[in-house]
């Protein structure tokens, strides 16, 4: 069986996209970067962490493959994570917006006795925005809940 250790609506929905029979493990995971941990490795430390822990939750199946992800903004070496409210979203606007960062993603698999995981990074430059649009882009309400936006 596999099982998502996630509570990412949109990993979710990804998944299920694959027509894929799979299970949504609701778990909690510390995401507290180290001082000296690079952004690439906190991100697959984070993915890894998820998908051994919910391996861990499933123990009784030996037939369980679970899947865990992160997905982080990174500028220079400044992981962006969720805003923790509008004003820290519009800060976090104001600081990406004209530059290019680098999106990290890691989806790390886990089952008995083996693990995997799959790095994908990609730039993406991000147009000059003026107050009016980063107030009505954090109105919108689409920055919550997503890393860097």
């Amino acid at each position: 069986m596999l099982y998502l250790a996630s509570r990412s609506p949109r990993r979710n929905e990804l998944l299920a996209r694959l027509d894929i029979p799979f299970q949504v493990l609701d778990m909690e995971i510390p995401e507290v970067r180290a001082a000296d941990e690079s952004p690439e490795d906190y991100v697959r430390r984070v993915a890894q962490d998820k998908a051994r822990a919910g391996l861990a939750l499933v123990a009784g199946d030996p037939d369980a493959v679970v899947l865990g992800s992160d997905t982080e903004v990174v500028l220079g070496d400044r992981v962006y994570g969720k805003p923790a409210d509008a004003g820290d979203a519009a800060a976090m606007l104001r600081s990406l917006a004209g530059h290019t960062h680098r999106v990290i993603t890691v989806v790390a698999l886990a089952a008995q006795g083996r693990q995997d995981a799959v790095v994908v990074e990609s730039e993406v430059t991000f147009a000059a925005m003026d107050e009016a649009a980063i107030a009505g882009y954090v109105a919108s309400g689409e920055p919550m809940g997503k890393a860097g936006r």
